[in-house]
């Protein structure tokens, strides 16, 4: 009897973790996406990819709120204090203490995302370049692209001198293109 038991349980098991898998939803448990609503709101508002804020939140905190790196970055977004009061006031945004930026998300969403804007616009709207200027300031990557240091592309992204910035472009890159196969839409 239990020999049958168990040959019935196997096949049945397998078939469900093989249905589980080419089920089109499994993979969003694998890269889910925190902040929907905020990200899709803030998106809209500056024209900005929302998988590509998606991307950002996920390697800068893996949409985990409160969040205050080593060097004193805030938030899901790792805002930078001074490049936060920079934002809110070129961006004419609402006044945000660093306690608000650092303990609500949409707050830090909108003004992160506010700065990714203002990025594109720097970069000409070139996302690797947007990437590497959101890790390591818009002053170097600019440096970079006049010295002929780095070309603006992911093939070369190896040229880029902080290690730091390399590896941040390439998991920024992953995590997009992995939402962008998993969810048809945002």
């Amino acid at each position: 009897m239990r020999m049958v038991k168990k040959r019935f349980v196997l096949p049945l098991f397998l078939l469900m973790l093989i249905a589980l898998f080419f089920s089109s939803g499994w993979m969003a448990w694998v890269y889910p996406i925190g902040y929907k609503e905020e990200i899709r709101k803030q998106s809209d508002s500056y024209n900005i990819d929302p998988f590509l804020i998606a991307s950002i939140i996920r390697v800068e905190t893996n949409f985990k709120s409160s969040k205050e790196s080593r060097v004193g970055a805030m938030g899901v977004m790792q805002l930078m204090p001074d490049t936060a009061d920079w934002a809110i006031e070129q961006g004419k945004l609402p006044e945000a203490t660093h306690d608000r930026i650092k303990h609500e998300p949409a707050t830090n969403i909108e003004i992160g995302t506010w700065y990714l804007r203002n990025l594109s616009n720097q970069f000409g709207d070139n996302s690797l370049e947007v990437i590497a200027a959101y890790n390591a300031g818009p002053g170097n990557v600019k440096k970079w692209l006049k010295e002929g240091t780095w070309d603006g592309t992911l093939e070369n992204v190896r040229d880029i001198p902080i290690g730091e910035t390399r590896h941040y472009i390439q998991r920024v890159v992953y995590y997009y293109n992995q939402y962008t196969k998993v969810y048809e839409t945002f």
